[in-house]
């Protein structure tokens, strides 16, 4: 017994000291965790090359004259909603603005302005005690840029003429809340009359965009413009970009790839499709109670209760964390993998990534990459909040609860209940507390105010860093609500960028059917199991994974999936590979070519001797074992991947906005002409 105590006590102190050491040193010296690279699994890391031919094209195509400089028509909007939603619903703004011919006003993002974390009565005082130097749209995005680029396109002012502002303050200008599905005839019948008359309307987005998101044929050069807008107009301010910078190099500082992960695990999203039961205790509660929420306002026309398995086995719910760490393991990233997990908010806390950590120990993000100061100095000087003056309720006195009791519900009741656990302090005052208390959720705090806006700069620090990851891994896409996610925000980014980067879009209902065949025994399945897996995994790198998407994400949110209408091929597709869908529209291979200063740019190619080999088929070679003898000439036979880092090729928004005229066209040959 003296033994086991004092071998116990060992790990202890020496795990503690592991993890701190980890947490300390991770971005100091990755070196010394990973060791040498694993040459086996280069596969894993290497660019598609079926679609290496599309190339980034969303100039405009057909007569575009410029904006009329003399319109004296403006529209000026709030955007409620977190960073997707807001990125999505600035393109649907810019469009709108363009086929109305009025001048954009800077939007206001409401989620910023609540950084200040007081009540819009002191929205005043707070201005002039500077609780943030980054206003409204610039807590995000960099303004000068943004209007530089769009002058070809839109007249973007950053505020009302002063002649307007008081009409504005009393009202007097119409305003809508229009529909993220509202369409072109909406704007031009409804809207333009109205704007013609008040020459000022407002707008009013909530729900992650304003317009259609596949618009009709007679427009694709405004489908082209909200492609400039999202992936060279709205580029991050530069401290955003700096800090995203340094966080990919100390994640390539090592000389190996990494693989960024977006979980999906948020509440809204969760109650949305009832997947209440992947969860257990308390988080359970707070899914249905949010659900209850949305019912009542109608977003869902559904029953509270429904079979969340069901709703799984559908493709309807996230991938948890844990079931993502086995398909990694079954396509074969080694334990030494560096995967980077993006996004602010994770329902369920550190717990649910215990089963990924165990798989996959390089796991890190934002807190393991940067320092507190580097944080804070993103977040900018803030007027201190006052301190959180938490009081615990009155304990009810037993002749309190026994009125209660008699008072509560129809018989018959056999029994009381049996005496609950006791509540401990930390859990009536954690972010879940109030349901210990009450049956309804408190009104947010200063606080809460303020970590939702930060969360803005959080999600834009993971978006930055996993457009530029080797791979990128959704566990939540094209989940058919209708608003735009963050994982489907990047995967068109990356698409739009580089298109042969490693983006795996799974489909969620066939993995859930082959978990299905091994959820007893989940951690040892048999070789047939792994060999579908990848097959199903490599398949949706490519044209398969494209189609889908196209199917799935593409009526919902254009800039998940900017294709045909905002690349070219620099060879032609051959008539039989094109796919259309029912309604005429190109699912794959619509592309125009790629015009000839385009071609010429001499994009280099990773070069294999593997032809078109599919991946599935290095994955079977890999699971074949082979003598050091044969590994070592197939290695040589394979040129080196090299330094993984930007494409070359790789076209970004100058910053005078004049990447559309030909003679400025400028690539990027380096990380630091991308992050200046």
């Amino acid at each position: 017994m003296g033994s086991l105590v004092v071998h116990l006590s060992m790990t202890k102190s020496s795990g503690v000291q592991l993890a701190y050491s980890a947490r300390d040193n991770l971005w100091q010296d990755f070196d010394s965790l990973l060791g040498a690279q694993d040459f086996r699994n280069k596969h894993l890391w290497r660019p598609v090359k079926s679609l290496e031919t599309l190339q980034p094209y969303a100039n405009p195509r057909n007569s575009y004259p410029a904006p009329s400089s003399t319109n004296n028509r403006f529209i000026y909007a709030k955007i409620f909603g977190g960073f997707d939603k807001i990125r999505s619903s600035i393109c649907d703004l810019v469009t709108i603005s363009r086929l109305l011919n009025a001048t954009l006003v800077i939007p206001e993002l409401q989620e910023s302005l609540r950084s200040k974390g007081i009540s819009s009565l002191l929205y005043f005082v707070s201005y002039m005690l500077c609780s943030n130097k980054f206003k409204s749209f610039s807590y995000l995005y960099d303004e000068e840029q943004f209007i530089a680029f769009l002058k070809n396109d839109v007249i973007v002012t950053k505020t009302l003429p002063e002649s307007l502002k008081a009409a504005r303050k009393r009202n007097e200008f119409p305003l809508f809340k229009p529909k993220n599905s509202a369409s072109p005839k909406f704007y031009l019948e409804d809207v333009l009359p109205k704007l013609k008359k008040a020459n000022v309307i407002g707008l009013i987005v909530s729900d992650g965009g304003c317009l259609q998101s596949t618009l009709p044929a007679s427009m694709p050069e405004l489908q082209r413009l909200r492609c400039r807008v999202a992936f060279h107009a709205l580029q991050l301010r530069s401290e955003i970009q700096v800090l995203g910078k340094k966080m990919v190099d100390r994640l390539r500082k090592s000389g190996q790839p990494f693989l960024a992960y977006h979980p999906g695990l948020v509440r809204e999203k969760l109650a949305y499709h009832g997947c209440a039961e992947l969860f257990q205790d308390i988080h359970s509660e707070l899914i249905q109670y949010r659900r209850a929420q949305m019912i009542k306002q109608k977003f869902i026309l559904e029953e509270l209760i429904v079979d969340s398995r069901l709703r799984r086995d559908n493709g309807l719910c996230p991938l948890m964390p844990e079931e993502v760490g086995i398909l990694l393991k079954a396509l074969g990233y080694s334990q030494k993998a560096i995967i980077y997990l993006a996004g602010s908010e994770m329902f369920g806390g550190q717990r649910v990534l215990i089963p990924l950590r165990a798989m996959f120990p390089n796991l890190v993000d934002r807190t393991s990459l940067c320092s507190t100061e580097e944080l804070s100095e993103l977040v900018g000087p803030e007027t201190p909040l006052p301190e959180n003056t938490f009081k615990m309720p009155p304990r009810k006195s037993d002749k309190q609860l026994k009125e209660e009791w008699n008072k509560a519900g129809p018989r018959p009741r056999p029994l009381p209940p049996p005496p609950d656990r006791p509540i401990y302090q930390h859990e009536k005052e954690g972010w879940y507390g109030w349901l210990t208390e009450n049956d309804t959720e408190p009104s947010p705090s200063p606080m809460d105010l303020r970590n939702q806006a930060h969360r803005l700069l959080w999600d834009a620090l993971d978006f930055a860093v996993s457009v530029e990851a080797d791979v990128f891994f959704p566990g939540f896409n094209n989940d058919g609500s209708g608003w735009p996610d963050f994982s489907s925000l990047v995967m068109g980014q990356r698409l739009y960028e580089r298109p042969s980067s490693r983006t795996y879009r799974l489909d969620r209902k066939v993995i859930q059917e082959l978990f299905n065949i091994t959820r007893e025994d989940m951690y040892h399945p048999n070789r047939n199991w792994t060999l579908r897996v990848r097959k199903h995994l490599n398949s949706s790198l490519g044209e398969s994974g494209l189609i889908r998407q196209s199917m799935l994400s593409k009526p919902r949110s254009f800039l998940s999936h900017p294709l045909p209408e905002c690349s070219c091929r620099t060879s032609a597709l051959e008539d039989s590979r094109q796919i259309r869908s029912d309604d005429g529209r190109f699912l794959y291979g619509g592309e125009d070519e790629c015009p000839k200063w385009i071609k010429s740019a001499g994009v280099e190619k990773s070069k294999t001797d593997d032809g078109d080999q599919p991946d599935y088929e290095h994955d079977l070679l890999a699971e074949q074992s082979e003598t050091e003898e044969e590994f070592a000439k197939r290695k040589a036979k394979k040129q080196t991947y090299g330094d993984i880092g930007i494409a070359p090729g790789r076209p970004y928004a100058s910053k005078d906005g004049q990447l559309m005229q030909q003679k400025d066209v400028r690539y990027a040959s380096s990380f630091s002409e991308v992050f200046p």
